[in-house]
């Protein structure tokens, strides 16, 4: 009898200690990390409040924080759309910059005379205030930006193709030096911004004119906000961390 009995305590001493490990909180989480790694930081970009599908987030308006910063988010890229539109009618660039709206991304085309010249990927000096103005429009909304995607293209020259490693190369490089100016002189953070070069293999119009062919020649960004809801089913409600690297 004391065997059975000795063997019901360390069965049940064994399941509260599965019950123990089987849960931990977001202050132990922390401290578990940081043990590990002292330089481990929060992220600054992650939701704050997310505490799991079972935490009580409602706030005295009975609204999840979550939603809030949603909507917060549509409110930053209304207002960048409008501080962008503003800044293309204030300077005179609508025959330069055209700019659009459409799933709650923002489009942004500039032709290519707004950043470069002829067959350079060298941003040219008068492009600066343009870019410094971006940048900081951009940085007015950097907490609720998901991603800043700029992307080069070019347009045929001839009948036929262009060489594939000056067209490549041209589109690519273009569409890099926005970024790297936009990462030197925004707070926007810089795993939000992805460069692209497509070459002359999107163009918007037939290479049959000179007009048409400078339509092709542009650089394109498209600005997308942060998925709150999606950010926190991706987290599963446990506080993520970064490594603050020099």
């Amino acid at each position: 009898m004391d065997t059975y009995g000795d063997m019901v305590t360390l069965l049940l001493c064994f399941f509260v200690l599965l019950y123990s490990m089987s849960t931990i909180s977001e202050d132990n989480w922390k401290a578990i990390v940081q043990s590990f790694n002292p330089s481990a930081v929060e992220d600054p970009r992650v939701t704050e409040g997310a505490g799991g599908p079972d935490a009580d987030n409602s706030g005295e308006s009975g609204r999840m924080p979550a939603e809030e910063m949603q909507e917060q988010v549509e409110q930053d890229m209304q207002s960048l759309l409008q501080q962008i539109q503003e800044f293309v009618q204030q300077q005179n660039l609508q025959d330069a910059i055209t700019v659009s709206q459409d799933g709650g991304k923002i489009f942004i085309t500039f032709s290519q005379s707004v950043f470069f010249a002829g067959d350079s990927p060298v941003i040219r000096q008068e492009a600066y205030p343009v870019l410094d103005s971006v940048s900081d429009m951009l940085s007015s909304v950097a907490e609720s930006l998901d991603e800043v995607r700029v992307q080069g293209h070019t347009a045929r020259a001839g009948e036929g193709p262009n060489r594939v490693v000056n067209d490549r190369k041209l589109a690519s490089d273009r569409a890099t030096n926005v970024v790297i100016y936009i990462q030197e002189h925004s707070v926007v953070p810089p795993s939000c911004l992805v460069s692209e070069g497509f070459g002359e293999w999107r163009p918007v119009e037939l290479n049959d004119t000179s007009e048409n062919r400078a339509k092709n020649r542009r650089v394109e960004m498209i600005i997308s906000g942060r998925d709150i809801e999606a950010e926190l089913e991706e987290q599963g409600g446990i506080q993520q961390y970064i490594v603050m690297t020099s």
